[in-house]
């Protein structure tokens, strides 16, 4: 475990510091009709959507969904109150761009956290029906290499640190934000969002499921960085969505 921390953090401190410094913009979102609610994905800190949804976005193609990816933040480093007021106009476009009333949001690490703050502060509670979170960053991590970058160039890594202001705040009250409905997706074998199981949320089971792919699948090796193209991880989503946004906790998808 110590070897594989080590490789993560290695890699994460590559990916990092080989980021453009310059903010990819979003195309505005294309109209979609369908009888199902739109899909918003939103990718991790130090990421951008063209390699994180390779596997999900096919399969809610083929499901029917009208998706929609944003990349924000500057990559994910941006303070991560910053990135949700993005979050927040590109809701009303893709409502707009739809006809919907409300949309359905996946995130990965940070993209599964970040919109509980806009759902909290910013409004977001009457528009969105469902957050699905695969590895999100809910209650922060552990990680020590999440402060090393804070204080460089990544405020958003600050941010995610366990205890951080940004945090408790949005922890203060409980997890659950209106009516909105929530799944967590995590694994055992995370190095990254530390411990695994901070990235639950607390809440009744017609609002919450939290799942951990080794309950299902127990020689699945996923980590932190590979999980959003897992496929056992990417069908969990698609239950949830199928049920509204509570995953069946009982769901076995294929291994």
């Amino acid at each position: 475990m110590r070897l594989l921390r080590a490789l993560l953090c290695a890699a994460l401190l590559a990916t990092a510091v080989t980021i453009a410094a310059a903010t990819t913009a979003t195309a505005a979102p294309a109209a979609c009709q369908s009888g199902k609610r739109p899909v918003i994905l939103l990718h991790g800190t130090f990421k951008k959507s063209g390699n994180t949804w390779d596997v999900l976005a096919p399969e809610l193609s083929r499901g029917g969904w009208c998706h929609y990816a944003l990349d924000y933040g500057n990559a994910g480093l941006n303070p991560i109150a910053q990135s949700a007021r993005e979050l927040a106009t590109y809701v009303d476009q893709v409502l707009s761009a739809t006809g919907a009333s409300k949309v359905d949001i996946v995130g990965y690490s940070q993209g599964g956290m970040m919109p509980r703050h806009y759902l909290k502060f910013l409004g977001g509670a009457a528009k969105v029906n469902s957050v699905v979170g695969i590895a999100p960053s809910n209650h922060g991590t552990t990680q020590p290499l999440a402060k090393l970058l804070g204080v460089t160039f990544c405020p958003a890594c600050d941010d995610q640190s366990a205890g951080s202001a940004f945090l408790r705040a949005l922890n203060d009250g409980g997890d659950l934000a209106g009516s909105v409905k929530y799944t967590t997706i995590a694994t055992r074998y995370e190095a990254v969002v530390t411990p695994y199981r901070g990235q639950a949320l607390s809440g009744s089971a017609d609002r919450v499921t939290n799942v951990v792919l080794q309950d299902a699948c127990p020689l699945h090796l996923t980590e932190h960085l590979l999980i959003p193209h897992s496929r056992p991880a990417v069908k969990w989503v698609v239950n949830a969505l199928q049920r509204g946004g509570v995953a069946d906790p009982g769901y076995r998808p294929p291994c």
